[in-house]
Parts: C-alpha cells; sequence; structure tokens
C-alpha cells in the first residue's frame, strides 16, 4: 500500500517519464501495471487451438519453447522485478503512394524505411537511459515486438487504441499506421486505467476488403489466409493457389485491411525521417527482383524489415505475381 507521498512520487515520475518519451518522438505514451494479461490469454490460447498461427510455431507451447503462452502473456517471466510497463506508439505514416504498374510488386507501408525494431528499440533505450539517470535504483528491459509481449494487448490496456476488426491497434489521432514498444520497470509509477472505447461500431470494411478471407470473424485473422503472413512468414517454395489467386499486386506484405478503415482518414505524417521509402521505392521492379544477387540483396535489404522474407521468399513471391515457374534460389 503506497501512502500519499508515494503516490505523488510516482505521480511525478509517471509525467516526467511521459513527458520526456514524447520529446523523444513517440506519439503515444502510456503506462500500465505489470500485471499477467489473463483475459488476452485465454484468446490467443483459443487462437492457437484453431491454427490460425500456421507455421509461426514460435507462438504456441512446443518442445523449444514449453513456457511460450507464459512468456508472452506475464511480463514478469522476462523481467522478474517488474512493477510498470511504459507503453508507446511511434507513426510511421508518409503520404507517399504506391505504383501502379503490373510490373512491379507492392511493399507493405510498414516495410519502406528502416527496420521498426532498430528505430523504436533505439528510442526505447533512449529513454531508459535517461531514466536511469533520473532515478538510480531503476532497471528494466526494452520490449519491441522480437521480445514475446503482445504488443497491441499492452496498447489497449495502456489506452492508447482499441483493437480494430482487422486485429490492428487503431487510435484516434493516427489510425493504425503505429508502430508499438514497451519498457518494463522496477519503479511503481501512476497509472492510466482508461481505456479507449471500441469506436469500429458497424463498419466491416475491412472484413470485406479482404480478397483471401482471412479475417475469421471481427479481431480474429487467420494467419494462414493472410497475404502479409504468406509473403513474409511462410518458408514454403510456393505461395498457397489460394494467395496466389488474390494477391492483388503484393510482393511484401499487405495493407488492404488498413487502407480501408475510415480511421486511416486522420493520418499524419510522421516526424520520424527513417520511415521514408528506401531509394524512394513504395514497390520494386519484379525482373529486377528475380536477377539479384545475395550480395546486391544484402546491400539493398540491410537493416530493413524486409531481410525477414529472405531472397527466396521476395523471388517466390516475385514469381507469383509475374506466373513464372518455381525454381530453387541460392541464398
Amino acid at each position: 500500500m503506497m501512502n500519499n507521498e508515494h503516490i505523488n512520487q510516482a505521480d511525478k515520475r509517471a509525467r516526467r517519464i511521459k513527458r520526456h518519451a514524447r520529446e523523444l518522438g513517440f506519439d503515444l505514451v502510456g503506462i500500465v501495471p505489470a500485471e499477467p494479461l489473463d483475459e488476452e490469454r485465454t484468446r490467443l490460447e483459443e487462437w492457437l487451438a484453431r491454427g490460425f498461427h500456421g507455421e509461426m510455431r514460435w507462438l504456441a507451447a512446443n518442445p523449444d519453447y514449453p513456457d511460450n503462452i507464459e512468456r508472452r502473456t506475464n511480463p514478469r517471466v522476462h523481467f522478474p522485478a517488474a512493477r510498470s510497463v511504459v507503453v508507446v506508439a511511434l507513426n510511421y505514416f508518409t503520404s507517399h503512394e504506391h505504383t501502379n504498374d503490373s510490373a512491379s510488386g507492392k511493399i507493405s507501408r510498414y516495410a519502406w524505411g528502416d527496420d521498426y525494431h532498430d528505430v523504436v528499440g533505439e528510442k526505447l533505450r533512449r529513454l531508459l537511459a535517461w531514466i536511469k539517470e533520473q532515478w538510480a535504483e531503476t532497471e528494466g528491459k526494452v520490449c519491441c515486438d522480437i521480445q514475446p509481449m503482445m504488443d497491441k494487448a499492452w496498447a489497449v490496456r495502456a489506452g492508447l487504441g482499441w483493437l480494430g476488426k482487422h486485429s490492428n491497434l487503431i487510435t484516434r489521432t493516427h489510425g493504425s499506421w503505429v508502430f508499438i514498444g514497451e519498457l518494463l520497470l522496477n519503479l511503481d509509477l501512476a497509472f492510466d486505467t482508461a481505456q479507449e472505447p471500441d469506436h469500429c461500431g458497424r463498419c466491416t470494411l475491412c472484413i470485406e476488403a479482404c480478397p483471401t478471407d482471412a479475417i475469421a470473424e471481427a479481431r480474429v485473422v487467420d494467419a494462414t489466409r493472410c497475404i502479409s503472413y504468406a509473403t513474409i512468414e511462410s518458408r514454403a517454395d510456393e505461395l498457397p493457389a489460394h494467395i496466389a489467386a488474390n494477391q492483388s499486386g503484393w510482393l511484401y506484405g499487405c495493407d488492404i485491411c488498413q487502407d480501408v478503415c475510415p480511421w486511416n482518414r486522420f493520418e499524419q505524417t510522421t516526424t520520424e525521417t527513417r520511415f521514408e521509402p528506401r531509394e524512394n521505392e513504395t514497390s520494386l521492379e519484379l525482373n529486377a527482383l528475380l536477377q539479384q544477387t545475395p550480395e546486391e540483396y544484402a546491400a539493398r535489404f540491410r537493416r530493413s524489415p524486409m531481410k525477414r522474407a529472405k531472397l527466396a521468399g521476395l523471388q517466390r513471391n516475385a514469381r507469383a505475381l509475374c506466373e513464372l515457374p518455381v525454381k530453387n534460389t541460392v541464398l
């Protein structure tokens, strides 16, 4: 039980941390207790039981990750001293558009610039370093997607937005074009208790627009039917027929469900220049990509989110768009 002095100190610390997070460039920030995500755990287990994770076996409990569910839903597994979770969101929207050239493949907006793991992670590390300078007893852990944290669940808890029917976080100020990260701290801080109401209402545009029917129901995505999953996470030699037939020009990822969302009419251009398209490319010329060597690939996609798919995956996706036969690619 905190006394009044401790409460006042926790409130002052929280306000200072939020202010500095915004000074570092984060657009939204909230603070919540480092408690287990019990309701979210139930939904995760149901989603996994339906096999909607596909090849992403690292999401489920398995011999390599026997405590995976606990790790994903309890922040104190990562950092036993955690008392507070600082949740941040960073806008990545830029005003560029895709080309309509059928000889090129579209890149998901999140992957146009530098890898968000690097950008968000760097800002969080700077925030943690600053907090340690202010309060010497501080210990903390930076989390940015690589760590098994349920980022969207924490953002909802912290009041940054709500979970849209496409399962992405939607914010009132930046739509869904945001990256999320967390900072686990051993400090007692004042917590945000207000959560953003669900503003999707009766809208089902994202569900109706998905060309592969990947949104099984509101807020439940079957990854095995998702263009983003197939073109980024899957390591299959060929894209599934139902994906290739409805690829809609996407080479890496897919933004269809976000593009049709009415809340993304309120987007604002990011102030983070590292999210600007590399080489001014929002799409890639398919034939050039098919001829790309491993050395050229390594140079072009260094510190880019697109390295996730590897050269073999990108060329597989390009062949599907070109309707070319599958070949073995040497990495």
